[in-house]
């Protein structure tokens, strides 16, 4: 209509396409005058939580979107986020619950659980938890087994394979030790399951001087944190794809777990990333030193 208006009669414009003149009018001066300064941080701010949101390869909510956008220096409530990442159509994955592939059904000895569900500890290297779990391919499925530090919510170490062997948690364990050389303060938290109560795997802890903690029989909640995170993985991120070979599964795997260390902002540690929460603590503490 506005490119129109010297061809035809706006008011038989407007009648015809069923648009009030006022309403024209209104719009006109808008085109006219340019953007109010409102419409123009709108505009911006829009585009700022899209950025974000995409970036953080749409599993960021309105919470961790706020948080990105007052650390770039925007001035905003997360309510207003949140009306904006509504008005754009803009939701995040919400985690899953996660199925365990522990197996108890062994004779091997097992050790008491000595964290009791309290997860929050003071500095690096005082708690580390470990899990596996697996992702279907159509090749067949792929086991992963991650040890995360609980002081950061950092995954220290993963490794991946075709079956639940004791050295795919061996692999792990020792990837781990030499990444960060504990002292004799770390406790290592697992299931019961074959895998961690292997003689090899717990050879390993006891010549470290790890202390040693395991979940109690069919207690998920026990070992919460590694199943949380797991359940982020996949709903967040593998949930979206149809893997048709092993290689490409352990690939988007590589790539998500640099973006969680690197990127991805924690609730529990004060909307950081592991990376750089870690850093944080190190500029305080100049003992502790980890590898990216």
């Amino acid at each position: 209509m506005y490119n129109h208006q010297s061809e035809h009669a706006i008011v038989k414009m407007c009648d015809v396409l069923g648009v009030s003149t006022s309403g024209f009018h209104d719009f006109k001066n808008r085109l006219e005058q340019g953007e109010t300064e409102r419409e123009k941080y709108d505009r911006e701010l829009d585009q700022a939580i899209q950025r974000i949101f995409y970036e953080s390869m749409e599993t960021y909510g309105s919470p961790r979107v706020h948080r990105t956008l007052l650390d770039e220096g925007y001035k905003v409530s997360e309510k207003k986020v949140a009306n904006h990442m509504r008005d754009l159509g803009l939701q995040a994955s919400t985690p899953v619950l996660f199925k365990s592939t522990t197996n108890s059904n062994h004779s091997l000895r097992t050790y008491e659980n000595k964290v009791n569900q309290e997860f929050d500890v003071e500095a690096p290297n005082q708690l580390w938890v470990t899990d596996i779990t697996y992702i279907r391919t159509l090749e067949g499925f792929i086991y992963l087994n991650t040890i995360m530090d609980m002081f950061s919510r950092k995954i220290i170490s993963y490794r991946m394979d075709d079956s639940m062997t004791v050295d795919l948690t061996l692999n792990t364990l020792k990837e781990a030790i030499a990444l960060r050389q504990p002292g004799k303060e770390l406790v290592h938290h697992s299931d019961r399951g074959s895998q961690y109560c292997a003689q090899s795997y717990i050879n390993v802890l006891r010549d470290r001087e790890i202390d040693i903690s395991m979940s109690r029989r069919g207690n998920p909640y026990d070992n919460a944190c590694m199943e949380s995170f797991f359940g982020t993985l996949k709903k967040e991120y593998l949930h979206r794809y149809v893997f048709e070979t092993k290689e490409q599964a352990m690939l988007a795997i590589h790539f998500y777990m640099r973006f969680y260390n690197r990127r991805r902002k924690h609730s529990g540690i004060e909307y950081m990333s592991p990376n750089v929460y870690e850093v944080a603590y190190q500029k305080t503490n100049d003992k502790f030193a980890f590898a990216d």
